[in-house]
Order: C-alpha cells, then structure tokens, then sequence
C-alpha cells in the first residue's frame, strides 16, 4: 500500500504510488520445472520472460502483472519467449522482464538484489535515453523475478522486483480527483469513445502508455508517444495517460513512476497532467480513472547520461521484505506428480553425467517380457526407472504363496482362491507403482519343443504361435526371461526372423547369464521396407541400418548348443523343475538385462554393435557415455565374481541360423509343429545330428611303446 501523504515544497502533496502486485500461475511453475530439467540444467544464465497486465477493471480489486504458462519460452524453443506470444489482446498487455533462476537455496538468498535491481533499472534508464522507449513505451514496466525451484518437494521460491527511478526531490501532486469530475460532458464523452477504439484495436490495445489530447472543440484523440511532436501547442490540453492496475481513489499505480522519469528527460516537463486509466468490467470507467497534476523538479544528477538514479521496486510479502514460496504438491495430479518425479532421477542425469542421453528412444520403446517371473518382475520395475513407458508381460502361471517373497510385483493377495494371473497381477502392480505406465498383460503359453501337441490341440497351439508372432511384431524389444530352455527357442527363432533387439536373462543356483542377441541371419541384406513390415519404427532403422560392416555376427542363446532344444522339466524332482536359486541372483541378472538394454539403444551400431570388452582397444568405451557394450555376461555368486564373453553365431544354430530362418520362411506353422512334435528334427535340420555321429565314431589311437622303460616312473 501507498505511504501517508506529506505536504511538499511546491504547496501539494508528494505524489505516491500504489505499488505493483504479483501473480504467478501454476502452468508457469510447471513449464519452469520441464525447462530446468530438459534445458537449463545448472545453467544459470538470466532468461527473458514476459509479464501481462491489464488496467483496473474492478472498484475494489487492483490488477496484478502476471506470470503465465506462456511467459516462458518451451524447453523446446530456441528462441525467447516474446516469439511465441501474440499481441494485441486487451486483457494481456505484455511486459519484458527478466528471471534469474538459482541452483539452490542458499544462492537464491544470498543473491545481490540490489546489484539485479540496478542492473535492470539501468535497462530502463538506457532505453529512456536511447528513445527506445518512446518506440516501445512496455520497457518502462520492466521487471525481474529470482526464484529457486526445489524439483523434489515441487516447492518454489520466489521474489519480484518492479524497478522504479526515485525522483529526489520527489514529485509534488495537485488537483487528483475522478476524471470524470475533470473533464467536462462533452469531453468525458469523447476521451471514453477515444479510450474505446484505443482499446479495441488490435494495433494498440496492449500499447499501455499513450498522449491524450483534447481540442478546444472538446474533440479527444489519442496518439503514441513518438507522436508527441504533434500534441504541442494549439490550445490543445495534453495528458499522458497509462493503464492503471491500481483501484485506489487517492494514488495512482506503480507504471506512472517511470512514466514521470521519462516525461522529464525526454521533454524536460515540469508540470504534467496524466490519466490514470481505468476501467469496469472490461469498458472505460472515468468515475474510476484519475486526473492529476504532477510537478517535477529535476533531480541532481539527472543531465548525465551514464548516472543511473536511485532505484526502488522489491515486493512486499505481507508488509515484510522477504520472498514468497508456494508448494504445488498438494494441488498436482497425482498421476502428473508421479511422471514429474519417475523423469527426475533420469533428467538429472543430462546435467552433468549423460547429456547425450536419450529420453524419448526410451519412453517410446515397447517392450515384451516374456515371463513374469523372478526375473520378469524385476525387470519391469527396472524399466520403468529408465523411462520405459510401455510393457507388455506375457506368462500363463498363477501367482503361488512361494511367489510374493522373490517376485517384487506380487502380494499375498495375488495368491488368494487359487492365484491371478501373473501377468494380469503384474500390470496392477506396475499401475499402482507408476499409473502413467501403459502396461498390458497376456496370458498365453509359449509353445516349445519336446512338449508333443495332441492333433485335437493343434489350431489352439497355432493360435497361441500366431498370437506370439503377432507380439513381438509390435514391439521394438523383446526379453526372454522364461524358466526353462525350451520355452526360448520360438521367441529366439522369431527375434531372429524380424531382427528384433533381443535380451536373453537366465539363471542358476548361484549363477547367472545375461545376453543379447545378434542380428538375424539375413540382415545384411534386408532393405528398409522390409524392415518397416516388420515392425520397426524409424529410430529403430538408424539404429541397425548405419553400419553394418560384414563382420561374423553375434550368437543367440543357442548358437553354443549341440542339442536341440527338448523337455527339462520331465522326470525331475521337485528342485529341479523350479528355479531354485540364490535370492541375491535375479536382481543382479535383471538390472544387468535392462542395462544392456539400454546400452544397444545409445549405441550407433545398435543391434548391429560387436561385442565390447573393458580395456580394449576397439571396446569404443571412451567414446559411448555408457561405456561398453559386451555381448554377454556371466556371473558367480559363490565366487563373486563377474565376466564378459563373446560367442559368435553359429550354422547349426536350432535357432537362429540361415538354414532354420529360411525353413520357418517357407513353410511358415507347419515347421514350428514339426520341431515341437519331433524332438530330433531340429538336429536332423540343422546338422547337429550328422556332427554327433562324427564325433562318437572318432577314436584316438594312443602310443603305448616305449623306446626307454626307465622313462616310467611308478607313482
């Protein structure tokens, strides 16, 4: 609020002014927040930002200048905010400032306010002198914020500065009264069809400093100030006039401060009369508005140029100088409040860390689980913390009471009247973890070899192969994370067929293999179409398609193989058909998974990358931010122990070699019910059969004789 009045030297009252108010709307926090994590990082450097007000238009309620969603630039724009904001609405005149956002909170209260305030009063200052801002009369309701927003409590703390040159000697006011009591009928009757046209043009409406004048005939007109030129002399009265944010009878508003600065050095005015426009609910009020005299002596000092004068203008906070602070937290979506937090950990990796790390690869990535298991649970959820938004989980088992302790996504009530699905349980969870995930489960078993299909069972097991062929269609990266060995194969031999990023997850007792697979057996000569119909979206193809250097390429699960793959779980113990494994063992094994994951997405060969080794010399760590990329990796709890191997792709592969490629090609289901209704066929296809018969027929002659017995040592 103003100050009481005191009499001046000239015989009026000092002029005082009712102090600007500030307003800040949650989209400007938000947009804040998205551009500090997405942009600015630790980058402290001043950003312009755009303020809007508009006259008073209520009896009782000043204006605020307000900040907007749109007062920020998008983390996305290059160009400043002023770029993207259109002029020319009534209700939104645009005021430049300038915010200058901290790292912490100890900085933001320990920030230089009177240098910033100086700083930006020196702008003013400049552009007064300069003529800049008679062209734009906005710059002389500049303005500035210092802020610190605390992203994991989504507090903000902040404080605004309306700078505003101090006159000293202060103005004197004489004569302020209503102008509807200043102006006669006739004149009050033309200044509000003036102010009108002003108002509803495009061209000025959001110009909030104009020349009002008013011919003898009581004719009113209203100018821009470069016009001013114009407005002298011929028994014209002239007032300056401004949009006033302010309601009080008694004082006119903040912007008039300025104003005054700028009539005095620019005209060298001592007397001046101005108006105080103001409306009612959106049209002229000048019962409302004010008229006055203002008389100015000229501060000491005032003829140089390069002496910037006093300058006041921080924002109350309830009649204290201290900054103000909001929390949104209690008022955000909860389901926003969660994506905001889930991104933070990975944004603030681009500060510092990993600035080459891409976000948006991950979040559009749809990733199939096959298995909802130990492994499967825990790689969803290690997913989810990179960024992966879509996950689909595929498993036919119910959750048991032996479950909930090792599967991370089940609880006791999973496993009540008989069991949920795993997979069904497993999207509820996620969707209670994370409600932004766009998770989906379906139940389906993989149909395997060694497992014989009965004929009255054979259109549903081709359903459920079709249906599989179908998923991993659709998806850009599938994780074969299964109990047993057989139920990988025809995931393997379709990732294979469609050259999908596969990642293989396998566990012991207290051992554990972790594995990509390499391209399909034809794709080196696969052309962009053919890989579009198979599913992969064009970030996909930059990823496989930019070198492809002819050099023999990796292994599936099965290339080390020498048997086809056949039932593992007949005639075994209890212990033997359930992964009994050390609890320690599928979290290591899935973050590494998911690791690797990640890895193939960031590398520029991407499925098509070799096989990297630490402390090598073609390993390109010192290149990648994610540092190597091996082809597999095998661990030992027992021993503690880790390694990277390499094992390339092999022409007898059951699985993923030219030769089973081509069969599935060609006869397409008819093959897969053969290779699961014959358990040797696979072998007989792919050669194996043949190798095992030459490595039992061949017999190594030993040398028995001896030319010296006493080369014989008894033991």
């Amino acid at each position: 609020m103003a100050a009481k009045r005191e009499s001046g030297s000239g015989g009026g009252s000092i002029l005082q002014f009712a102090p600007f108010q500030s307003s800040v709307d949650e989209g400007f926090w938000h947009r804040l927040s998205s551009l500090k994590l997405n942009k600015l990082g630790i980058d402290e450097s001043p950003i312009p930002i755009t303020g809007f007000y508009a006259p008073c238009s209520h009896l009782q309620v000043s204006n605020h200048l307000s900040l907007l969603t749109e007062s920020l630039p998008s983390d996305s724009d290059e160009q400043s905010s002023t770029a993207e904001i259109s002029r020319g609405s009534r209700n939104k005149c645009t005021v430049p400032g300038t915010l200058y956002n901290s790292n912490t909170l100890e900085s933001f209260y320990t920030i230089d306010k009177q240098s910033l305030l100086k700083q930006e009063a020196k702008k003013i200052w400049e552009d007064i002198h300069s003529g800049k801002a008679v062209e734009d009369s906005t710059v002389l309701s500049r303005f500035l914020v210092i802020s610190f927003a605390d992203l994991k409590k989504w507090s903000f703390h902040y404080w605004f500065a309306f700078p505003a040159l101090v006159l000293d000697p202060p103005a004197t006011v004489v004569d302020l009264k209503p102008a509807s009591l200043w102006f006669s009928s006739q004149e009050a009757e033309s200044v509000s069809a003036a102010c009108s046209d002003w108002r509803n043009s495009s061209l000025t409406a959001d110009v909030p400093y104009f020349l009002l004048t008013i011919a003898p005939n009581s004719r009113a007109t209203i100018r821009h100030l470069k016009d001013w030129e114009a407005c002298e002399g011929d028994g014209q009265k002239l007032l300056f006039g401004f949009y006033d944010p302010c309601h009080l009878q008694n004082h006119p508003g903040w912007p008039l401060r300025n104003f005054l600065a700028l009539i005095l050095t620019r005209w060298k005015l001592k007397s001046v009369l101005f108006l105080c426009y103001r409306e009612n609910r959106g049209f002229t009020d000048l019962g409302l508005s004010l008229v006055g005299e203002a008389l100015i002596t000229v501060p000491q000092g005032w003829g140089d140029h390069q002496c910037v004068p006093n300058t006041v203008g921080w924002e109350l906070n309830k009649g204290r100088k201290v900054p103000r602070c909001i929390s949104l937290a209690k008022s955000m979506d909860p389901t926003r409040l969660a994506i905001s937090a889930a991104d933070l950990n990975l944004k603030l990796m681009r500060w510092r860390q990993l600035p080459s790390l891409n976000l948006d690869i991950l979040s559009s990535r749809k990733c199939l689980l096959l298995g909802a298991g130990t492994l499967g649970c825990q790689v969803a959820r290690m997913l989810m913390a990179w960024g992966v938004r879509k996950i689909t989980l595929l498993d036919n088992g119910r959750v048991a009471m032996s479950n909930p302790l090792r599967q991370s996504l089940y609880t006791l009530d999973d496993c009540l009247n008989g069991g949920d699905f795993k997979a069904m349980a497993a999207v509820k969870s996620l969707e209670r973890i994370f409600p932004a995930v766009a998770a989906e489960g379906v139940v389906m078993a993989i149909p395997m070899p060694g497992h014989p299909v009965p004929c009255q069972e054979e259109d549903s097991v081709l359903d459920d192969c079709r249906r599989l062929t179908d998923l991993i269609l659709s998806h850009d990266v599938i994780f074969l994370l299964t109990d047993t060995r057989e139920s990988r194969w025809l995931p393997t031999l379709l990732c294979a067929n469609t050259n999908k990023i596969t990642i293989t997850a396998a566990l012991g007792f207290d051992s554990f293999l972790v594995m990509r697979h390499g391209p399909g057996p034809f794709s080196i000569t696969h052309d962009v179409k053919t890989e579009a119909v198979n599913g992969l979206s064009a970030d996909m193809d930059n990823l496989g398609l930019n070198n492809r250097d002819g050099g023999q390429r990796l292994g599936c699960y099965f290339c080390n193989d020498v048997v086809a793959p056949t039932d593992s779980t007949a005639n075994r113990t209890l212990d033997q058909q359930c992964t009994v494994t050390r609890p320690g063992l599928a979290p290591i094994a899935s973050a590494l998974a998911v690791e690797l994951f990640v890895g193939v997405l960031h590398h520029p060969k991407g499925i098509y990358a070799g096989a990297e080794f630490a402390n090598s010399i073609d390993s390109g760590s010192s290149e990648q931010p994610l540092g190597i990329l091996p082809h597999q990796i095998r661990g030992s709890l027992s021993q503690f122990s880790q390694m990277t191997l390499v094992g390339h792709s092999s022409n007898s592969c059951t699985a993923c070699c030219s030769t089973v490629v081509s069969e599935y090609r060609k006869r397409g289901m008819e093959f897969i019910l053969q290779a699961i209704n014959h358990p040797t066929y696979l072998e007989d296809l792919t050669g194996l059969t043949e190798l095992k018969k030459s490595a039992n027929s061949f017999h190594v002659d030993w040398d028995y004789e001896s030319d010296n017995e006493d080369d014989c040592v008894e033991i």
